[in-house]
């Protein structure tokens, strides 16, 4: 039992080592060849996580092959707070995916969302101007509206208002149903004279680089992503706190194993 148990941690942290070497990579590369921001924003947690895994691993692989009490300590403690913020984590992500939904609209395949039906947390973060502007960019970028509009160009108005459009092909890449604008293509509609009740209406635009990237309605749309998205992260970290756990408890083996064997 005590070489089992030191063996299995020695095992399970050779091959967390051998993982964070292509996240480390992954993160260098996207920091030197990205570009665009939305590639940027990604590279600092991917570099951080890496050399977490890699020190963390190495921690564990010394301590326990090797017996050294201190490291296994280290490593014990590094898994613990990994654990704690793992667990608080997946109760805020459910806290703050608790709410908002799209609203069905009467003779129409899709939905469309409002940006006061979701956590208030994240709407701070989304409708923050800076982050907002950035956000911006990367649909734009990623081609969310030119992907729909290639999909939908042949369609009829009666067609189209049928489709099944996703939260950010609904809220981006057209008008808001209550503008009662004329169809012309999937993002070419002609504005009916206002005032109009929703603000959204005023800041359409059918230049590909507008449309309604600036509309609450594309705020609410990545909203709407982002609490599917939580939620589904959520999910999977249950399943990686219980491995978590697990490994922990061999290492916690692996450590009483250790200071057994020094007494002797």
């Amino acid at each position: 039992m005590v070489q089992c148990s030191n063996n299995l941690l020695g095992i399970l942290n050779f091959f967390t080592f051998l993982l964070s070497i292509p996240i480390l990579s992954a993160g260098i590369w996207l920091g030197k060849n990205a570009a665009t921001e939305c590639e940027r924003f990604l590279d600092k947690p991917i570099v951080v996580l890496g050399i977490f895994l890699m020190f963390v691993s190495i921690a564990g692989l010394v301590g326990a092959c090797c017996r050294v009490s201190c490291l296994l300590w280290l490593y014990l403690f590094a898994m613990f707070i990994l654990i704690v913020l793992g667990f608080c984590f997946t109760i805020f992500a459910f806290a703050v995916t608790n709410r908002g939904a799209g609203e069905v609209i009467s003779d129409r395949g899709y939905k469309e969302y409002r940006v006061g039906d979701y956590s208030n947390w994240l709407q701070k973060r989304v409708t923050n101007v800076k982050n907002w502007e950035r956000i911006r960019s990367c649909l734009v970028y990623s081609n969310v509206c030119s992907t729909y509009r290639t999909r939908y160009a042949s369609i009829n108005v009666d067609e189209f208002y049928k489709a099944n459009l996703n939260a950010l092909q609904s809220g981006c890449c057209k008008p808001s149903n209550d503008c009662n604008f004329t169809y012309v293509n999937p993002t070419n509609w002609t504005k009916t004279p206002g005032p109009y009740t929703n603000e959204d209406c005023n800041v359409w635009d059918n230049k590909p680089a507008t449309l309604c990237y600036d509309c609450q309605a594309c705020k609410a749309g990545l909203l709407d992503n982002l609490k599917n998205s939580w939620k589904k992260v959520a999910q999977v970290n249950i399943i990686f706190l219980v491995f978590l756990i697990i490994v922990y408890s061999v290492g916690c083996c692996a450590f009483r194993n250790n200071r057994k064997r020094s007494y002797y």
